[in-house]
């Protein structure tokens, strides 16, 4: 008894946030024009569902079935920071693009594996991260060092 007492004290310390289990997709956030002007001068223009607020970012594309050719979500982190993520409940491949302030790539895992607890990281501080349909970076030519658009980094398209 004493130790199931315990066990429910330590419950309700915890933030109601992390007990919540999410058993599926978020609705669609507030989605933004973003724009990915590769070394050859190419535009690849996005439609991206911004995740600013915590709740939104910890779920992200989670139990999702389908990311579109042109779809995302950027994960705007306000300031630079180290940016680490995993693929935890999340159903199809995705493409992470971890995007410096001044709006560069700075490094892009492709093809991220469905389900996995592995962190993803930006090995270098990040404004923020951006999830397109796995596949995507390679099938445009984008690489690290490309620009992207945004107003985030002051560059809007």
């Amino acid at each position: 008894m004493r130790r199931r007492l315990l066990v429910l004290l330590a419950l309700a310390a915890l933030p109601a946030s992390l007990l919540r289990a999410q058993t599926g997709p978020q609705p669609r956030l507030p989605e933004e024009e973003l724009v990915i002007v590769t070394r050859d001068g190419r535009r690849h223009t996005f439609r991206v569902e911004m995740a600013v607020e915590p709740e939104q970012q910890r779920i992200g594309l989670m139990f999702r079935e389908h990311v579109g050719p042109d779809e995302g979500m950027l994960f705007d982190w306000g300031t630079p920071r180290e940016s680490a993520m995993w693929m935890r409940n999340t159903l199809v491949p995705l493409d992470m693009l971890f995007i410096a302030a001044d709006g560069r790539i700075h490094r892009i895992a492709e093809r991220t594996v469905p389900h996995s607890l592995a962190s993803i990281e930006s090995r270098g501080p990040v404004r923020a991260t951006l999830e397109l349909a796995g596949g995507t970076a390679e099938r445009l030519g984008i690489r690290v060092g490309d620009r992207v658009l945004h107003r985030i980094f002051g560059t809007a398209p």
